[in-house]
């Protein structure tokens, strides 16, 4: 009996992209390293991964230092890719608060996704060239998919007044969506959850909430609401009324199996509980 190729995954969310590319392929298996509600920012190897390590044929990782306390083990690897690679400097937006000086949560652009499906695609038929052609048809399949989700949430996002278009969220995870789709994004904490935000940083959303009179902030599946709560504790002090408008996927995909258990659901979930909260 044949063994299993096997891809590896930092995140979910990469190794769903990968399963639409290699769906059907009974030769192959797709694991990743963390599952739902995972913050990559903090994540720390443990020795079951090391042995995934060892097996895989092939490892992809976001990159970027989005998985920071992993990237000594990932430098190691010969047979380990960073997806961001895939990405022109030019589109990606540069945040001085990160150690690389780079936000890269690029997942958050259906369009750069599409660049980074593009290069995994062409990395595993590279492998494995007798499932090539398979490969790229599923590919250009679910590129088709990707660009009705680039519309879809451009068009709900534009569904917003203006001047309401303001998301405050947990941590700077949504740039790449505020760029992408027009809307302002604030996070309270700096692109990365390793840092913590203070007395300072809670003040700054308060006083931005009541002057711009924001009707929501966010929380996020994979960030403790912790520091929101004091925001909306600090908004309730001076008698501005705002509300928890839902909580949205950032860096990780919501269970198997629920809308939110894909990328494709992700986003849509997301855009629909901003669209609900802000317009």
């Amino acid at each position: 009996m044949n063994e299993k190729f096997i891809i590896l995954t930092t995140t979910g969310i990469l190794g769903d992209a990968i399963k639409n590319i290699v769906k059907g392929d009974a030769h192959v298996d797709v694991v990743s390293l963390m599952g739902p509600g995972i913050d990559p920012h903090m994540y720390q190897t443990t020795p079951k991964d090391v042995q995934q390590f060892r097996r895989a044929r092939i490892i992809f990782y976001n990159g970027l230092d989005l998985e920071d306390k992993m990237k000594d083990l990932l430098a190691k690897e010969r047979k380990a890719y960073a997806v961001s690679e895939a990405i022109n400097k030019a589109q990606l937006l540069f945040e001085d608060m990160f150690p690389v000086g780079i936000d890269p949560h690029i997942w958050f652009d259906v369009k750069l996704w599409k660049q980074v499906v593009g290069f995994i695609s062409q990395k595993l038929q590279e492998v494995r060239p007798e499932s090539a052609v398979y490969y790229q048809n599923n590919t250009l399949a679910y590129m088709e998919v990707l660009e009705q989700l680039h519309q879809s949430v451009t068009e709900q996002i534009q569904s917003i007044p203006e001047k309401q278009r303001v998301l405050i969220t947990a941590h700077d995870a949504f740039g790449y969506f505020g760029k992408a789709y027009d809307i302002e994004v604030v996070g309270l904490q700096g692109i990365s959850t390793v840092s913590e935000c203070g007395l300072q940083d809670i003040k700054r959303i308060v006083a931005l909430i009541i002057k711009r009179n924001v009707k929501a902030v966010f929380f996020e599946t994979s960030v403790s609401d912790k520091s929101m709560r004091a925001v909306l504790e600090g908004c309730a002090n001076y008698g501005h009324e705002v509300v928890v408008g839902g909580c949205l996927y950032s860096d990780a995909l919501g269970a198997p199996n629920t809308l939110a258990g894909t990328y494709c659901g992700m986003v849509r979930a997301n855009a629909t509980t901003i669209v609900n909260a802000l317009k």
